[in-house]
């Protein structure tokens, strides 16, 4: 029986086409991260096209002041979560990618919108009412019901928070400490009503533990 012929060797991709492929399939594993990036990314460059004062009564106009809220409560609510105070989206993709990705990959897509959503809204109730307060009883000017409060920091701390569950041990406790390092710490020296909404939203993610739960009462492995 004649020798069988070797098989032909297997030529690997090219580095770049593989890191395309890898990149190609990370941002496929957590569609809804990338879906609200890519929105982002869109309001921003519309942002840069606009003068500086249409800007600013624009993103007034979407942002989740006292003003707007008790106006139209949910259309801020959600708009307001689309919009990038300042115009800087690179960073914003960095941080996506490092914390959302991450918690959608984990948690699936469902369960990180439903953390995502619950710390943007209810931070912003929690700060926008606390603020609200303060204006009435003289602590805080008048001119404070329309104050600019767009982003999305609040669904960002959140989901930073909730990763806690997802740090391995020993290092949780390290990651936890941290996180209540970054957004604590503002709110003990400036103490404005956003710093109270990144630390509301930090104790929201802290809040979502159940919904790191499978249903066998196992951690998420998503």
């Amino acid at each position: 029986m004649p020798p069988s012929s070797p098989a032909p060797p297997t030529n690997p991709l090219p580095l770049p086409t593989r890191t395309l492929r890898a990149v190609l399939l990370w941002i496929r594993s957590a569609p809804g991260t990338y879906i609200w990036l890519a929105i982002l990314f869109v309001t921003t460059v519309l942002m840069h096209q606009m003068s500086p004062d249409f800007e600013e009564d624009f993103l007034r106009q979407h942002s989740t002041n006292i003003h707007e809220l008790v106006r139209d409560p949910v259309r801020v609510l959600f708009s307001s979560a689309f919009w990038i105070d300042g115009g800087k989206w690179f960073p914003y993709a960095f941080l996506f990618t490092a914390f959302h990705a991450p918690a959608e990959r984990w948690l699936g897509t469902l369960r990180w919108f439903a953390v995502a959503a619950l710390a943007h809204v209810l931070a912003t109730l929690v700060s926008e009412g606390v603020l609200a307060w303060a204006v009435r009883h003289g602590q805080a000017p008048v001119s404070a019901v329309n104050t600019l409060d767009v982003g999305v920091s609040y669904a960002l701390a959140g989901v930073v928070a909730v990763l806690t569950y997802h740090a391995p041990q020993p290092w949780r406790y390290a990651y936890l400490f941290a996180v209540l390092v970054v957004y604590g710490i503002p709110l003990l020296t400036d103490r404005t009503f956003t710093d109270l909404g990144h630390i509301t939203a930090v104790i929201i993610g802290l809040a979502c533990y159940p919904l790191t739960r499978g249903e066998d009462g196992t951690a998420s492995a998503q």
